[in-house]
């Protein structure tokens, strides 16, 4: 921190905060007291919020303002906001602060912080007003923790009036804190939105807020929606309220209806809800060829073993078929259902007693590749032996390809072309020479051919690179975490992860900023042009393939 270079201290600073211990604080808080340069003094207030026990206050004029709206930022991902820090975040969401500022303020608010009932007049206005769409999603969102008329209010003028699809995801979320009474119009209408992140975020919060006094409008509401997303999470509302075999009886018929494996993978979600679907859940799991139908339905099967409709008298049943489920060697299916094995609460290890099937389930599997699986099969295992947890350790394995990145231009882009259009994207070779270097690799090869989409959160990303579709595949392989300096914000390019240095083929592109990945995903690549595509993906969209001019360029001279 004392290094001549404001570069160096800024790095220093960040690579403090990344290290999350408290003894860090007192060092980044004294060099802010001689600290000049203002980048340096913004990388330090948000190591402090890293870091920190508690908010200091602390001295700053304006040029570190942003610097101190991500410094209370951090402070409450970690649980520790206040009134102080509050006010703070108020402050800086006012109109006079720029956008990144403001941006970082409105995230405190929407995320972190708690008690700010009394802040309502400028969330709302925020929410309403703010010429930025980043801000007013993040507001509109921080609404959903002031469950008043007026927040209803505002919440409805926003739905009504707001032209960014984005912004209106925000305030159905926000319709959570209400009774579904109240509220159940506007979900009904988000359900026939024409735009499908609007009507998927509908139907989680009809999820999440239906009672069983809704069962029967929910069932016919159910047959009207048209988004298979979405109406598969109403038909699980409804059986979330009641196990009804005439429902499960909809759902079987739209199964066999179904062709495309994503759909019916919702339509196995749906049922988790009602125990009693069990034998056609688990017939899914073991006759199915393709593997989210697999993966769907053991967590299906799962959640059903923790319902509190789950029979004391099925347990022997579900014990029966998580061997047998385990048995197909499946790792999506094998790491699901240990997850269930391994519950203490569900009390397995009283009614097996001979659990060799999970050694011979370990054996099957190795590292990198099957690292997910491996870690509550080895949770499982511990609990059936009363042994402590086995580490599982993810050794280094493979180093970058420096040859290729040298050959990647600092302003190289990638073309990925999709069955909805073409993502052209941005290549921080600089920054993540091992992301990047991966990254094409896998392209050139032809690696990302014909892979799905199969992961898609509104308002938050789209996920891809899975060699099995489902969020479980990778390669017998692993890169090291690159973390930097640079924020997710929309658009950014990032590796999927279980965990640090376990980065493989998946990627993800953002819809918006997400600051609370930072520092935690290797951020690789941003969208160039395009962002109207990564906006329209939906699961179940193919990448065609993926294009890279630069080393076309370097093969013709």
């Amino acid at each position: 921190m004392r290094d001549a270079d404001a570069n160096v201290r800024k790095a220093a600073a960040f690579a403090l905060g990344q290290t999350g211990g408290n003894r860090s604080a007192p060092i980044l808080i004294d060099a802010l007291n001689s600290e000049k340069d203002p980048a340096v003094l913004n990388a330090i207030l948000e190591g402090i919020g890293k870091t920190a026990d508690e908010w200091t206050p602390l001295a700053v004029d304006s040029r570190s303002h942003e610097g101190l709206a991500w410094g209370i930022y951090r402070l409450a991902l970690r649980g520790k906001s206040n009134q102080i820090t509050n006010a703070l975040a108020a402050s800086l969401l006012g109109p006079k602060s720029n956008d990144a500022t403001r941006l970082a303020a409105a995230h405190y608010l929407a995320r972190g912080a708690q008690g700010i009932e009394s802040l309502f007049g400028m969330i709302s206005r925020a929410a309403l007003t703010d010429s930025l769409v980043e801000v007013r999603m993040a507001a509109a969102l921080a609404l959903r923790k002031i469950p008043t008329d007026s927040s209803l209010l505002v919440i409805e003028s926003i739905l009504a009036s707001d032209e960014d699809y984005r912004v209106k995801v925000n305030a159905m979320r926000a319709l959570s804190a209400f009774r579904y009474e109240r509220v159940e119009n506007h979900l009904t209408e988000g359900l026939a939105s024409k735009y499908p992140a609007i009507r998927i975020a509908a139907s989680e919060i009809v999820l999440s807020l239906a009672n069983e006094k809704a069962w029967v409008q929910l069932a016919n509401l159910a047959e009207q929606v048209q988004d298979w997303r979405a109406q598969a999470k109403v038909y699980q509302a409804v059986l979330k309220q009641k196990d009804l075999p005439f429902i499960i009886d909809e759902i079987k018929s739209l199964y066999d209806k179904a062709t495309d494996p994503y759909h019916r993978a919702a339509l196995l979600s749906s049922l988790q809800e009602a125990p009693s679907a069990y034998p056609f859940v688990f017939d899914q799991l073991i006759k199915a060829d393709t593997p989210v139908i697999r993966s769907s339905a053991a967590a299906a099967l799962v959640a059903m073993n923790e319902s509190p409709r789950f029979k004391a008298s099925m347990k022997s049943k579900f014990a029966d078929m998580y061997r047998r489920a385990i048995s197909t060697g499946d790792p999506a299916v094998i790491g699901t259902v240990c997850g269930a094995l391994a519950n203490p609460s569900l009390g397995y290890r009283e009614i097996i007693s001979d659990a060799s099937f999970l050694i011979e389930a370990k054996n099957r599997l190795s590292l990198p590749r099957d690292n997910e699986a491996l870690q509550p099969l080895e949770r499982a295992i511990a609990h059936f032996e009363g042994l402590p947890v086995a580490n599982v350790l993810n050794e280094y394995n493979h180093p970058i390809d420096w040859a290729l990145a040298r050959k990647i231009p600092s302003n190289a882009t990638a073309i990925i072309r999709t069955s909805r259009g073409h993502i052209v994207i941005r290549l921080f070779v600089d920054e993540a020479p091992g992301s990047v270097a991966n990254f094409v690799h896998l392209a050139r090869t032809g690696y990302f051919d014909k892979k799905f989409f199969h992961r898609v959160v509104p308002n938050f990303v789209i996920q891809a690179g899975c060699n099995r579709g489902d969020g479980w595949g990778s390669e017998d392989y692993s890169i090291r975490s690159e973390f930097s300096e640079r924020k997710y914000r929309t658009g950014s390019v990032g590796m999927a992860s279980a965990g640090k240095d376990t980065e493989g083929t998946q990627w993800f592109i953002t819809h918006s900023p997400t600051p609370h990945l930072d520092g935690r995903y290797n951020i690789f690549a941003e969208v160039d042009q395009g962002m109207e595509v990564v906006h329209q993906i939906q699961v179940g969209d193919r990448i065609l393939g993926v294009d890279l001019p630069f080393l076309e360029e370097n093969d013709t001279q």
